[in-house]
């Protein structure tokens, strides 16, 4: 059994040793975390391309106002055996006569009206390009967010281990002061073994505490997109803004959220569809012209050669008037997607102010707990000293001196809880109102 414990406490403080180590990684600021997120992150590559295929589309000759110009050529060849019978009389047979026709030239293709549907085609491609932008923006600020919330949970994290430690400290106090007074008649050896086991267990939390430090490092590593077992270390300050106000974020949020613009933006999307829906009734107005030149040669035919070339312009002109009543069915359709898409955002408004309330009550609530927290973390290591010397003279018991040390754990626990609850509602308001910055 002595055996077994010796080992384990050797495992433990090999493993705790690499840790400390660890401990001395190169120091990786928030403001560093950022840009590099910013430099490699795949979500903001995808949606940077993606803006970009938007941009590129916002063209006249997207929107179909532009002409189109093709050159054409086309050459044809064969070659005939011919019987003619002539009205004299006469047979005239021509064998494996060669034809040949070239064909060449250029034609324009202009649709000059539409039903002001190309100019609808270039208001929707110019409000695809800004749904583009907030799509990217929102990415941007996303990405920024989550490495800022991993960044604070890894602080918070490590205090928890700092908190650990001193338990640990602590639980190796309890045991030097428990075989003392076991090797001196004035406690038992049930003392001593209970000491042991709140060392064993302080340990195991610890390095159970390590290995959460070390998956959110993962984590983190991998948001920044570069080699996932790469050590740093972090701060140890979460700093909280405590100017926050309700109605100004808000007041922000309406006028700045990715998702309240998308939705509208949508909106518009939607009316737009509805005019090129609309265009169909009008007459399809469009131009053409063009310059052609032909060689054809036919020994078989009354003319042997023929050459010709010039200007060719024509007017085309169609109109829809009956097909079977799918343009009524169409324009009714568009007007219930313009319906929905401002009852979608009616709602992402009230789910936006929905989420800003709720965020905002845990950060109140958060700064309230870190004020109560801090002053509780005093006052229970306060009672932790106390319990210690009085143990040390033997005035309480092991379990009195191990809830006093629970107690302190419990305060620090709820203080770091406390601060990263109140940092992470801080930095998702302001993403909602899409004003992360770093310093």
């Amino acid at each position: 059994m002595i055996i077994k414990k010796i080992a384990f406490l050797v495992i433990c403080c090999a493993f705790l040793g690499g840790q400390a180590m660890a401990q001395d990684a190169p120091m990786l600021t928030l403001k560093e975390a950022v840009e590099i997120a910013l430099k490699n992150n795949y979500n903001i590559k995808l949606s940077q391309n993606n803006k970009a295929l938007a941009a590129n589309n916002v063209t006249l000759g997207s929107a179909g106002i532009l002409p189109k110009v093709n050159g054409n050529f086309a050459s044809t060849n064969s070659r005939l055996t011919t019987k003619q019978t002539r009205s004299d009389g006469t047979v005239n047979n021509i064998n494996n006569a060669p034809n040949t026709g070239i064909n060449y030239g250029v034609a324009l293709n202009w649709t000059i009206f539409d039903g002001f549907g190309m100019f609808a085609n270039y208001d929707k491609l110019k409000q695809l390009d800004q749904l583009g932008a907030l799509r990217l923006q929102d990415t941007i600020q996303n990405t920024v967010a989550n490495v800022i919330n991993t960044y604070y949970d890894l602080i918070s994290q490590n205090e928890q281990i700092k908190a650990l430690k001193g338990a640990i400290d602590i639980s190796h106090t309890q045991l030097r002061y428990a075989n003392d007074k076991f090797h001196v008649g004035r406690a038992s050896k049930l003392d001593v073994l209970n000491a042991q086991v709140n060392l064993n267990t302080d340990t195991a939390n610890l390095v159970t505490q390590y290995q959460l430090f070390k998956t959110l490092k993962i984590q983190l590593n991998q948001i920044l997109v570069r080699d996932l077992q790469t050590d740093f270390s972090v701060a140890d300050t979460i700093v909280i803004d405590e100017k926050l106000m309700l109605g100004d974020i808000i007041n922000n949020a309406q006028s700045q959220n990715p998702g309240i613009l998308s939705a509208k933006l949508n909106s518009r999307l939607a009316e737009i569809n509805l005019k090129q829906v609309r265009a169909a009734r009008y007459p399809q107005v469009g131009v053409t012209t063009g310059y052609t030149f032909s060689d054809n040669k036919t020994p078989a035919g009354f003319t042997l050669s023929q050459n010709q070339h010039g200007l060719n312009y024509g007017l085309t002109a169609t109109i829809n008037i009956f097909d079977g009543f799918n343009q009524s069915r169409k324009e009714r359709n568009a007007k219930i997607q313009i319906d929905n898409a401002n009852i979608t955002a009616k709602q992402t408004q009230l789910n936006i102010e929905t989420q800003v309330n709720t965020l905002f009550a845990a950060y109140v609530s958060g700064l309230d707990l870190i004020k109560l927290g801090q002053a509780n973390v005093v006052i229970a290591k306060k009672n932790l000293d106390i319990s210690l010397e009085k143990y040390k003279l033997g005035n309480i018991t092991p379990l009195e001196i191990r809830e006093a040390q629970r107690n302190y754990l419990t305060a620090q626990s709820t203080f770091f809880a406390a601060q990263y609850q109140s940092k992470q509602a801080e930095i998702t308001l302001k993403q909602i109102t899409n004003s992360i910055s770093i310093q």
